[in-house]
């Protein structure tokens, strides 16, 4: 695993004083441009305390590593304001747990509309753990411009390393929350109820489907159901329960052996989502999910047109994106995919539609974190690939490869372990690639 050195440079630390939560803010990008400390809203969360509960959430995810628990660096959370909520997000740091924060409850003026890095500390940690009652709490993310002035260039800069897994899970998540359906909604007492009732031990998995108002326990894959995997990845909910109003549960159309899932927590004026990766020693790096559509030659292309039409919407409408540019819509939902790579835009379950956000992380090294596809690549120029109808033979290092065009299947290990669970094999997708500039050729 290689991992990239981030630095995350703040005018100061992010401080809870009072009724006063000032977040800090590294570099990022916005409507006005590329900031060292971008502002984005000053105003009121009218959800004080639950706001306060969820922010500690993001950060316990931030910190742990759910597969092997032992000490590690911390990521501070990403923030996008799209003029509507604040969308705060974190990954955990065995890379298998996303978590995001929809922040609707607020009340003031929004300064600009980007994505940064916010300042998550030890000191603000324990200090939102003593957030309560019903009191609105006055918010500002970014500093202003009198505290960046006095504080005369001086700056607290963290340095924490990015695991490629890491980065490529913001694309994987985004795929693969696009494709689930709602299984099941509880509402408050049985969302309680449900969630506080799952087995103690960590690393129990359960299978579960709806019956009645509640989840009940099943058979492994019975139709309907929701897998949860590693029950203990559920835990930064449980602090915010006392708040809850619905629990909403989704998962994949079609069952399988193992599969992700995603726990939407609906409180006060906001949203606390965790999508939890299909086992619990799993990271979503390796899902492969994204492949397919980067494979495509005009999805770079594509994604470029796009890009250039997205303007911080809380919901990119993709019949609207193509009628501007022109796209049908499987080359739409495939350049979508291709941005994701690069932290371009996200998946919002609850509004079924994804959002536009720009990680602040180097763009170039985060396209570049697909070896599976790379290798596809290098197999199709070095003319390693023979087509016949309907299969493709793929000549390896590890000796020749017969691949199904159709569905997908191959002889090489990695299908046989994973069998299409975890993404096309790079001889499936050198093939796919192959066919493709065959019929290119043709016309």
């Amino acid at each position: 695993m290689t991992n990239a050195v981030q630095a995350y440079s703040y005018a100061g630390p992010s401080t809870l004083d009072g009724s006063g939560l000032g977040l800090s803010t590294s570099g990022g990008r916005a409507l006005s441009g590329p900031a060292a400390h971008p502002r984005f809203f000053s105003g009121l969360i009218t959800q004080a305390a639950p706001a306060a509960a969820a922010m500690l959430g993001l950060s316990e995810v931030a910190m742990t590593r759910y597969h092997q628990p032992r000490p590690g660096w911390t990521r501070d959370p990403v923030v996008t304001c799209d003029g509507a909520r604040l969308r705060l997000e974190s990954f955990s740091a065995c890379g298998g747990v996303y978590a995001r924060l929809d922040l609707d409850a607020l009340d003031g003026e929004v300064l600009d509309r980007g994505t940064t890095n916010v300042d998550i500390n030890g000191p603000l940690r324990e200090a939102l753990a003593r957030v309560g009652g019903r009191d609105p709490l006055h918010l500002g993310v970014g500093p202003d411009e009198m505290a960046v002035t006095t504080l005369d260039g001086a700056v607290i800069e963290k340095k924490v390393p990015l695991p490629d897994r890491w980065l490529r899970g913001f694309a994987e998540v985004q795929v693969l929350a696009a494709g689930f359906d709602l299984r099941a909604e509880l509402a408050g007492p049985h969302a309680v109820r449900f969630l506080r009732g799952l087995p103690r031990k960590a690393g129990a998995s359960l299978w579960l489907a709806p019956t009645g108002r509640d989840l009940r326990p099943v058979g492994q894959g019975a139709r309907g159901s929701v897998c949860l995997s590693g029950v203990g990845r559920l835990k930064t909910l449980h602090p915010l329960l006392r708040f809850a109003k619905t629990l909403r549960v989704y998962g994949p159309p079609a069952p399988r052996p193992e599969e992700a899932s995603a726990w939407e927590l609906e409180l006060p004026g906001m949203r606390y989502t965790l999508v939890l990766s299909p086992e619990a020693w799993r990271g979503f790096s390796g899902e492969g999910a994204v492949l397919d559509d980067l494979a495509t030659d005009e999805a770079g292309a594509d994604a470029d047109v796009l890009g250039m039409l997205l303007n911080y919407e809380p919901a990119v409408e993709l019949g609207l994106l193509a009628e501007r540019s022109g796209l049908a819509l499987p080359r739409v939902r495939a350049a979508l995919t291709q941005l994701g790579t690069s932290g371009r835009v996200g998946y919002d379950l609850h509004e079924a539609a994804h959002f536009h956000r720009e990680l602040p992380y180097d763009r170039d090294r985060v396209a570049e974190l697909n070896p599976r596809l790379s290798a596809a690549r290098r197999l199709v120029e070095a003319g390693a690939v023979r087509l016949s109808p309907g299969q493709a033979r793929v000549t390896t290092d590890g000796g020749i490869r017969e691949v199904g065009l159709a569905d997908g299947s191959c002889t090489c290990p990695w299908w046989w372990d994973h069998r299409g669970s975890r993404g096309p094999c790079k001889h499936v997708l050198a093939a796919r690639i192959a066919a493709r500039q065959t019929v290119e050729v043709s016309l």
